[in-house]
């Protein structure tokens, strides 16, 4: 009866102690989701943000967004006239914002040079904040042996050397001034489920594997990937030199990349997205801004790995035979036209 009473007493405090861990995390990640404020970037960091990618989807709502916390911008793009664009709209809903433009073609070759000329013209500005948010996707879906040669080493160039390249450029500058931020846009493609198929060289470049439990940012989980490797390295290295390194990892965002017009609770507009990123900054070097992919990372982990493989290879296939049909159709209107 006594050792009896005692399993029963160690078995009630094990499950005291565990609801009150449970609790515990899920008081801190409602804090993190909802409540938490937001860094003063301006004051901590310093005064301009450079945004690449800033043209469209996720990069554009950044750039509106740290208008909104009175940092001048550095727009990094490859489409003069979509930045000029950007930069009008960013000068009219923000006045006084100092906004300045640099068309950078990463898909294109000279790499190198191109990132070295963004140095220069960013070398007198106070940059506190930097955000590697351009990357590349395949079209559709496709299997690797339909994938030309241009678009995997575009994507390898996008989605890692970019990356690498521009932060190296970026960080001699905030070491000299003792602050800075640097934010890097991962992606959520494969970040639980065991595989992203016909989406294989995106998913290789971009995509991470979280083992995901409930927490948030810093203590979400592990996280295997270029980016967040490169990210969480830096992390360690230069956080004595006041530079924060954080990488974000949203799931699907209503963008063109992700071929969604309509915003849901799932698939956010760039602005929902924006709003969360901007307000996670500076907080651990690894975290999902938005409160609905992390809930929603947390559902489907649950689901076995052999099903979720069949799953997302049938949606991978029919995404594949649309976009192969859309292609058809652009083909057929053109030979019309001829």
């Amino acid at each position: 009866m006594a050792e009896a009473s005692w399993a029963l007493a160690l078995a009630a405090l094990g499950g005291l102690v565990l609801t009150a861990r449970t609790a515990a995390r899920l008081a801190l990640w409602l804090y993190a989701a909802f409540l938490r404020p937001a860094k003063p970037l301006r004051r901590r960091y310093g005064t301009w943000a450079v945004v690449t990618g800033a043209t469209d989807g996720i990069g554009r709502a950044l750039a509106f967004r740290l208008a909104a916390a009175d940092l001048g911008l550095v727009l990094v793009g490859r489409s003069p006239d979509k930045l000029a664009t950007v930069s009008a709209e960013v000068e009219a809903r923000h006045p006084g914002t100092q906004v300045r433009t640099f068309v950078l073609d990463f898909a294109g070759d000279g790499l190198a040079r191109k990132v070295g000329a963004l140095a220069e013209f960013v070398a007198g500005l106070d940059v506190g904040v930097l955000v590697n948010n351009a990357g590349a996707c395949y079209p559709y879906a496709k299997y690797l042996h339909e994938v030309d040669g241009a678009l995997v080493r575009n994507l390898i160039r996008l989605n890692v050397e970019a990356v690498t390249r521009v932060t190296h450029a970026v960080l001699p500058g905030m070491v000299r001034r003792g602050r800075g931020a640097v934010v890097s846009i991962g992606s959520g493609a494969s970040c639980v489920v065991p595989s992203d198929p016909l989406y294989t060289v995106y998913a290789a470049t971009k995509a991470v594997f979280y083992l995901l439990h409930l927490s948030y940012c810093s203590a979400l989980g592990k996280i295997m990937s270029y980016i967040e490797q490169f990210s969480r390295c830096l992390y360690v290295e230069y956080r004595s030199k006041g530079i924060d390194v954080q990488c974000q990892v949203p799931m699907l965002v209503a963008t063109k990349m992700a071929s969604i017009k309509t915003p849901s609770l799932f698939a956010p507009s760039p602005d929902t997205y924006a709003h969360a990123a901007v307000r996670h900054i500076g907080y651990g070097p690894r975290c999902t801004p938005y409160w609905a992919h992390a809930l929603l990372w947390l559902l489907i982990s649950v689901v076995p790995e052999p099903i979720a493989d069949s799953m997302l290879l049938n949606r991978a296939l029919n995404i594949r035979a649309m976009g192969r049909a859309k292609y058809a159709r652009k083909r057929a209107g053109l030979k019309s036209q001829d």
